[in-house]
C-alpha cells in the first residue's frame, strides 16, 4: 500500500540520515553496527520511496552514489586559493635546513609542526554549501582543475551531507587525497586480467585513471577511498592545522589517524623514520610524510614562493627495496640497434607495483654487479618509479649460478653483434632488423617526436608483421591500405580513420621534431633543436661535414660522426626523399623575436601539470622567449613543476623569480 506523501517524506528523511550514519561508521570509523543485509534493505527501501515520489530525491541522498549519466567532457573549476604543490626533501639535513629557514623567517626559536603521512594518490578538492556536497574537482595545474563532482559522489567515505555541527562550518571547502587500497588494487587488476583488459601499473595510476572516467557508473564500481587534510572555512573559526584535522573528523570526513603534532624538528625526524620502517604494514601506499607549520597565523606570515608554501615540505622516503630471484637474462634490440640485457625476475611487489623485469643497461653493468642467473638480487625503484637491480645477496648464491655471456648474434635477425671502439653498448648493425624497424617507427610516432596518436607498440607490431610498413616513410602511404587496416583485429573504420588523420596532422610538426624523429644515434630532442637552430634545412645539414658540425655548441665528435654517417647511407637518403615528398617540414622557421616573452630567458625544472618540458619549450619560444639548460644570472625566470631538483635550489640562491605553469600562461596572455 502506497504511503501518504507526508509520511513518505518523513520516512525518506529518516532513512537518509540512518544510511549516511551507517556509511560514516563503516567507511570512516571502520566500526559498522549493522550487517550488509540490513544496510542493503534500508537502501532498497529508500530507492523505492524515491522512485514512487520523485520529489523526495535530494542531492545528498545515499542512492546518488551509484553514479549518474556519463558526461562528454569535464568542465573547468577555478581553485581559490590555488592548490599548492610541495617542495621535496629526502634527507635529514634538508629537513633541518627547512626548520632553520622557518625559524629565521618567523624570528622565533621554536616552532610546532603537524606531520602527516603522504598518501600516494590524487589530490582533490570538495565544496559544501549549506552542509551539502555540491562540487568536487581535481588539482589540475593548481589554479584550475576538472569538475569530477559526479565521480566523487560515488566515493562512499565522503559525506554527501555534513554531520550536525555549528553554523560556522556549513559552507566550506575541503582538500584531500583520493587513493586505492593495495588489496582492492590487486583485485581490480585480477578482474581486468580475466577480462583481457590492460592492467594498471600501480594504485595511484589506477586512481587517476578512474577519476578521469566519463561514466560515474564505472567509477562507482571502483574501490576509491579518500583522506582529507585541509579545511578552508571562515578564518575566525580556524587556529591551527592540528585543530582543523579534528574539526574535519567531527564534520564526518575521513582523516588519516596517523598524524602527530611535534614540538621540535627532532620529533618530526623520528616520525619520518618510524613510518619509513612501518609503511608496508599500511593497507595503502605512502611515499613520505608531509611536514606543516601547525599555527595558521604563522603559515600566513610565511606565505608562498612560486606555487609552494614556505610553511610545508614533503619529507620523502628513500627508494623501496625488495629481494627476488634472477631467473634469466634476455636481450632486446632497440631502434638504434643497441642490444640491451634485461633481467627476468621472479615477480616481486616493490614500490606499489609488481616488478618482473628490469633493465641491466649493458654487459659492463652486469660485470660490475657480478650478476649471475639464479642469484638473489636486490630490486629497488629509483624515485619509487623505475625498477633496477642494485645489488646481489652473495651469501645466498646457489652453486649452479651461471655467469651471463652476451650472444654473438642478434636474437631477432641473427646478424653478428659488434661493439664499437670506446662504446659500452653492443649493436646489431643490420638496418633491416625487424626489431629495429619496429623501434624506429615507435620512436618516430612518439609524443616528443611526430606525436602520432594510436600508433603504439601493438599497432606497430601488426603493421610491420603484415608488411604494410617497413620503414617510417611507409606511414604516409597507409591511406592506400585503408580497407586492409579496417579489417584488422581491434581496428575497424573509426580507429583506422583516427590513425590516418593523426598521421596527416603529423606533417605539421616543426623541423626540429622531424630531426629528432629520424632516430639518428646520439641525437636526442635537445640536440635536434640545437641542430635545427644552426642549420636552416635538412639539405644544409646533410651537406655539413664533421668539422662543421663540431663547431656547434653541444655537438662533440661522437654526435658529429653519427650525423655524418646517417646522411651518407643510401637507405636513409631514400627515406628522407620519401618524407619530403609526403610533405614533412624539412626546414626550420626563424626564431621569433616578438611576443610577450621576447628578450627573456627561461629554465624549466620539474614536472609541469599539463605540458611536457618539450611542449613548454615550444610554447616559450613561439612567444619570443629562449630556454636555457642551466640556471645562471642570465636567466630571468625558472618555470617550476613538481619534484623540482637542484635547479630550483640554485634559482632560490640567485634570487631568480619562480613561475608556475599557470603564471607563465598569464604572462603570455
Amino acid at each position: 500500500m502506497k504511503q501518504a506523501p507526508t509520511e513518505a517524506a518523513q520516512r525518506a528523511k529518516r532513512l537518509r540520515k540512518e544510511i549516511l550514519e551507517h556509511d560514516y561508521r563503516y567507511y570512516v570509523l571502520a566500526d559498522p553496527t549493522v550487517t550488509d543485509e540490513t544496510y542493503d534493505r534500508l537502501l532498497r527501501e529508500l530507492q523505492d520511496l524515491e522512485a514512487a515520489y520523485p520529489s523526495l530525491l535530494t542531492p545528498d541522498s545515499p542512492t546518488q552514489r551509484v553514479g549518474g549519466t556519463p558526461t562528454k567532457e569535464f568542465a573547468s573549476v577555478t581553485h581559490a586559493p590555488p592548490m599548492l604543490s610541495l617542495a621535496n626533501s629526502y634527507a635529514e639535513e634538508e629537513i633541518l635546513d627547512f626548520d632553520r629557514r622557518v625559524k629565521e623567517l618567523l624570528g622565533t626559536a621554536s616552532v610546532a609542526y603537524t606531520v602527516e603521512l603522504k598518501i600516494d594518490g590524487v589530490a582533490i578538492t570538495l565544496r559544501y554549501r549549506d552542509g551539502v556536497f555540491v562540487q568536487g574537482a581535481t588539482r589540475g595545474d593548481g589554479t584550475q582543475g576538472d569538475d569530477i563532482t559526479n565521480n566523487l559522489r560515488t566515493v562512499r567515505s565522503l559525506p554527501l551531507r555534513l554531520r550536525e555541527v555549528g553554523d560556522g562550518f556549513r559552507t566550506l571547502e575541503v582538500r584531500g587525497e583520493a587513493y586505492m587500497p593495495r588489496d582492492a588494487f590487486a583485485a581490480l587488476n585480477r578482474q581486468r586480467e580475466e577480462a583481457e583488459e590492460r592492467t594498471f601499473i600501480n594504485p595511484r595510476n589506477a586512481t587517476a585513471g578512474t577519476l578521469k572516467l566519463q561514466d560515474p557508473r564505472i567509477v562507482a564500481e571502483r574501490p576509491i577511498h579518500v583522506f582529507t587534510y585541509t579545511l578552508l572555512a571562515p578564518q575566525d573559526k580556524l587556529i591551527s592545522h592540528s585543530r582543523n584535522l579534528e574539526v574535519l573528523k567531527s564534520l564526518g570526513f575521513p582523516v588519516n589517524p596517523h598524524h602527530q603534532r611535534c614540538g621540535t624538528i627532532d620529533e618530526v625526524i623520528a616520525y619520518w623514520k618510524k613510518w619509513e620502517e612501518q609503511r608496508d604494514r599500511l593497507p595503502y601506499e605512502i611515499d613520505g610524510v608531509v611536514v606543516k607549520v601547525d599555527s595558521l597565523a604563522q603559515q600566513e606570515e610565511l606565505g608562498t614562493i612560486a606555487r609552494s608554501p614556505r610553511w610545508a615540505i614533503a619529507f620523502k622516503f628513500r627508494s623501496r627495496k625488495a629481494e627476488t630471484t634472477l631467473q634469466a637474462i634476455t636481450v632486446q634490440v632497440g631502434r638504434t640497434g643497441a642490444v640491451t640485457p634485461v633481467a627476468e625476475l621472479a615477480p616481486v611487489f616493490v614500490g606499489g607495483s609488481t616488478v618482473s623485469r628490469a633493465t641491466l643497461h649493458n654487459v659492463d653493468y652486469i660485470a660490475e654487479l657480478d650478476l649471475r642467473v639464479g642469484d638473489t638480487v636486490i630490486v629497488e625503484k629509483g624515485g619509487d618509479v623505475i625498477p633496477k637491480i642494485s645489488g646481489v645477496v652473495l651469501e645466498r648464491r646457489p652453486g649452479d649460478a651461471r655467469p651471463f655471456t652476451m650472444p654473438a648474434l642478434c636474437p631477432v635477425c641473427k646478424s653478428r653483434l659488434v661493439r664499437g671502439t670506446e662504446e659500452v653498448n653492443i649493436y646489431c648493425e643490420n638496418a633491416e632488423c625487424p626489431a629495429q624497424i619496429r623501434g624506429r617507427i615507435e620512436h618516430f610516432a612518439s609524443r616528443g617526436a611526430m606525436d602520432i596518436e594510436g600508433l603504439g607498440e601493438a599497432a606497430v607490431e601488426q603493421l610491420v608483421s603484415l608488411g604494410l610498413v617497413s620503414h617510417i616513410a611507409d606511414l604516409y602511404t597507409l591511406r592506400r591500405h585503408r580497407k586492409t587496416l579496417q579489417d584488422l583485429e581491434r581496428w575497424g573504420e573509426k580507429s583506422t580513420a583516427n590513425l590516418l588523420d593523426a598521421i596527416e596532422r603529423s606533417k605539421a610538426q616543426p623541423f626540429h621534431r622531424v630531426l629528432f624523429a629520424l632516430g639518428i644515434r646520439h641525437v636526442g630532442a635537445g640536440v635536434a633543436r640545437t641542430i635545427a637552430d644552426a642549420f636552416p634545412s635538412i639539405d644544409a645539414l646533410s651537406a655539413a661535414d664533421e668539422t662543421t658540425l663540431q663547431d656547434i655548441p653541444a655537438i662533440g665528435p661522437k654526435i658529429a660522426a653519427s650525423i655524418a654517417r646517417f646522411f651518407q647511407e643510401k637507405h636513409n637518403r631514400q627515406i628522407l626523399k620519401a618524407l619530403r615528398a609526403a610533405g614533412l617540414q624539412m626546414q626550420g622557421e626563424p626564431a621569433s623575436t616578438h611576443g610577450a616573452l621576447a628578450g627573456k630567458t627561461f629554465v624549466i625544472t620539474g614536472t609541469l601539470p599539463t605540458y611536457s618540458r618539450e611542449e613548454a619549450r615550444e610554447l616559450i619560444e613561439s612567444h619570443g622567449g629562449k630556454v636555457a639548460s642551466g640556471v645562471s644570472k642570465n636567466v630571468q625566470y625558472v618555470l617550476v613543476g613538481e619534484d623540482a631538483g637542484s635547479k630550483l635550489t640554485r634559482a632560490r640562491e640567485l634570487g631568480i623569480p619562480l613561475l608556475s605553469e599557470a603564471e607563465l600562461l598569464r604572462m603570455i596572455s
